[in-house]
């Protein structure tokens, strides 16, 4: 502390003002304040100032004490907060690579067991390696969806400035939004990539907690957009091409960053990048979240490592919206189509970075060389466009995504896949299912053995009718318990299966209360099966079980009545051909064959035919059938006899019959009493009306009988009917149905 005296100041003047007009008076540098506190006379006043020297905290920011003016990248490079590791991370072992650690501890044991014994293992050694290549090899080429998710959101994967550090020749960093804030989880800066100069920007992710915690683990705020949209704005107005780094979860969603406008500013991204007139690259090189990625991804050409993932929403959040569960995170992942294969596919990802066995933290610098290939090619392809032709390249890269043409016929196949719905999770054990189109191949070879076996002898067991009832039950079970889950009754149904099984258990009759529950719950199932997502896939295989086992039942039906009609063509031979031959025998023994006994062979040939007819029925009878003798009906009398004459004499009579009844009904005597009827009626008024009817009836059929009387017809249709019995039963006709045949002789 130092302390510094001053001399009492001194006023003479007569006045104040006179004194601040003078510049002799020794106040020259004195406040105002100090003056205008100060009285008037001889006062002494000691004035000291008093300062603390702090001493400063060492430190090598922004300037090491002995900074290399050789450094990679340059000089600039000692500004970056992005220094090296003090330790080297942690290996991490993502689940499905844990089958390869049981390798990796066999070789390190047997290395040891080497040294200490001093043994040659070599052999050993070398084939276990090339196991364990082998292995990693046959893992690495056959990643499903979610596991190239776990590989890109790996630990230890390169960040954006490890891959900056490895493929820039020079690079300096910059800050700022301009607006007074500097977002960490998005890096700018210039470098220079073979002598030609890039603006670089991306996520930057933490490479352990503390640094997480410091770049937000890599989900930028509305402040890390603006920095990169006022970066765009200066490449563009210098003609540095853009290189965009993808790495993030998606945009960081607090209430702070939606006050400060976080949609507004990705949008704001969204659409100064399409108007850029330098080149743009965007590399994904981890996972690409919704807008947050977007924002900084509207370019040229879009680049993904061939384990990174591109998606509109996490396969957690998917599953957790569609099945209610993050268990389904593998399935979402299949279906959202989120790695680089299927993106380049559906056109949207331009090209694939490859990595290294085991992914980009295998080798990483490796990895960087193959990004830093990538971005010179792609350069120098679009650094030939003009200005217009680059916009329109841009502009026409996502006009065209997700387009379609109509017109086109689809391909059988897969329009049918295109209108199933997403087959539902199947969340517990080894339970599975065929898909729904090789169930549906599986059921259309079905039917055609079935067709063809109904030209052959095959037996419907023959044709596994059997098997597929039975595969289709099992997985109607399965489709049920999906519904079941899905709907979020497992657990009821779980505790109503408990209560039962305790109350059977006694010999109580069931509680009404639980009868109640149970009838709840079921009508609870039924009316919300059908909104369970699995509800088409169970359906459809309720209507194949029923179509399958109506089928069996046709099958069944038809191979009992081929049997038994073998059996009764077995059993009518037996029959008739004994009555038959003996029948032939008797008739060559006793001579009917000269014509003489006509009669008497007419009468024998009734009486063996009616034996047969006996027998017969018992026979069907025997095989549980039930035999009813069928009457034949006829409205004319010539349909029961063959005789011609029989069959004119008929015809003659009934032509006389309706001549007589015609005069009949023509006749004045007739008329007349129809019109008295009718003048009766009218005097009766409304209520006659149906006995009327009935009295001209009555007088109608008794004027027609009478006429028939008077003119002999009814005598001679007897005389016919006595001739056509007498033929009727030498021919074995109606054995006496005639009376209700003849009937029909009437004029209708």
């Amino acid at each position: 502390m130092t302390s510094l005296p001053h001399s009492p100041v001194t006023f003479s003047s007569s006045s104040v003002s006179d004194l601040l007009r003078s510049s002799s008076n020794g106040i020259v540098g004195i406040p105002l304040k100090s003056l205008g506190k100060a009285r008037l006379g001889a006062v002494k006043r000691d004035i000291s100032v008093i300062a603390k020297l702090k001493r400063g905290k060492k430190h090598d920011y922004p300037w090491p004490k002995d900074a290399d003016e050789n450094i990679k990248g340059g000089v600039l490079t000692h500004l970056s907060h992005f220094k090296p590791l003090k330790e080297k991370p942690k290996p991490v072992t993502l689940d499905f690579e844990k089958p390869l650690m049981d390798l990796e501890r066999k070789i390190i044991d047997v290395r040891k067991m080497a040294n200490e014994t001093g043994l040659d293992f070599s052999d050993q050694i070398i084939s276990l390696e090339n196991k364990y290549h082998q292995a990693l090899k046959d893992l690495y080429t056959h990643l499903t969806p979610i596991q190239r998710v776990s590989i890109a959101r790996h630990p230890n994967r390169p960040t954006f400035l490890d891959h900056i550090f490895n493929i820039t020749d020079k690079w300096v960093e910059l800050h700022g939004d301009r607006a007074g804030y500097d977002d960490p989880a998005i890096v700018c800066g210039i470098g220079s990539i073979n002598g030609r100069r890039y603006m670089f920007m991306g996520h930057q992710k933490g490479r352990n907690t503390k640094e997480n915690i410091q770049r937000n683990f890599g989900m930028p705020t509305p402040h890390g957009y603006r920095k990169a949209m006022r970066f765009m704005y200066y490449a563009d107005h210098h003609g540095f091409p853009i290189v965009t780094f993808i790495d993030t979860p998606g945009a960081f969603a607090d209430l702070k960053s939606e006050e400060l406008g976080q949609g507004e500013a990705i949008a704001h991204n969204l659409r100064t990048m399409f108007g850029l007139k330098v080149p743009i690259v965007s590399i994904v090189i981890g996972e690409g979240g919704s807008g947050g990625a977007l924002a900084i991804g509207c370019a040229n050409k879009l680049l993904m490592l061939e384990n990174a993932v591109f998606y509109v929403a996490s396969p957690e959040a998917c599953a957790a919206i569609l099945w209610k569960t993050a268990k389904a995170s593998p399935k979402a992942a299949e279906k959202l189509k989120i790695t680089a294969t299927e993106l380049c596919k559906l056109k949207i990802c331009d090209g694939i970075i490859p990595e290294p066995l085991g992914g980009a933290h295998a080798d990483s610098a490796w990895t960087s060389q193959q990004i830093k290939i990538a971005i010179t090619e792609a350069m120098d392809e679009l650094l030939e466009m003009d200005t217009q032709k680059l916009l329109d390249h841009r502009n026409h890269k996502f006009r065209q995504l997700g387009g379609f043409q109509e017109g086109i016929p689809q391909d059988p196949i897969k329009k049918v896949n295109m209108k199933k719905k997403d087959e539902p999770i199947i969340p517990t054990g080894d339970i599975s299912k065929t898909p729904d189109n090789e169930l549906e191949d599986e059921i259309e070879k079905l039917k055609q053995d079935i067709l063809k076996a109904r030209e052959s002898s095959l037996k419907p067991s023959e044709l596994g009718l059997d098997e597929m009832i039975a595969k289709l039950k099992r997985e109607i079970d399965v489709e049920y318990s999906i519904a079941v889950e899905a709907m979020g009754l497992k657990d009821k149904i779980k505790v109503l299966q408990e209560e039962y099984a305790k109350a059977s258990s006694s010999s109580a009759p069931l509680d009404p209360a639980l009868q109640d529950k149970i009838a709840k719950l079921t009508e609870e199932f039924e009316q919300g099966l059908s909104t369970a997502p699995n509800y088409a896939s169970l359906k459809y295989r309720q209507d194949m079980l029923k179509e399958i086992s109506k089928a069996k039942k046709l099958s069944a039906e038809s191979e009992k009545v081929l049997t038994l009609k073998k059996e009764i063509n077995k059993r009518f031979a037996a029959v008739v051909k004994d009555k038959i031959e003996a029948f032939k025998a008797e008739v060559a023994g006793n001579g009917y064959a000269d014509g003489n006994k006509e009669t008497e062979l007419k009468e024998k040939a009734l009486k063996v035919k009616k034996e047969i007819q006996e027998e017969w029925v018992k026979e069907l009878k025997a095989l549980n059938l039930k035999v009813e003798c069928v009457v034949p009906k006829t409205k004319d009398l010539s349909e029961l006899t063959s005789s011609p004459e029989l069959k004119s004499k008929i015809k003659e009579l009934n032509k006389e019959m309706q001549r007589v009844m015609g005069d009949a009904m023509k006749s004045t005597d007739l008329k007349n009493k129809i019109e008295l009827l009718k003048l009766e009626s009218a005097k009766a008024g409304k209520g006659a009306g149906p006995e009327l009817k009935n009295k001209i009836e009555t007088l109608i059929t008794q004027s027609l009988a009478e006429a028939l009387s008077s003119s002999g017809l009814t005598e001679r249709h007897e005389k016919l009917k006595a001739e056509i019995s007498q033929a009727l039963e030498f021919s074995g006709g109606m054995d006496g149905s005639l009376i209700g045949a003849t009937q029909g002789v009437t004029a209708d």
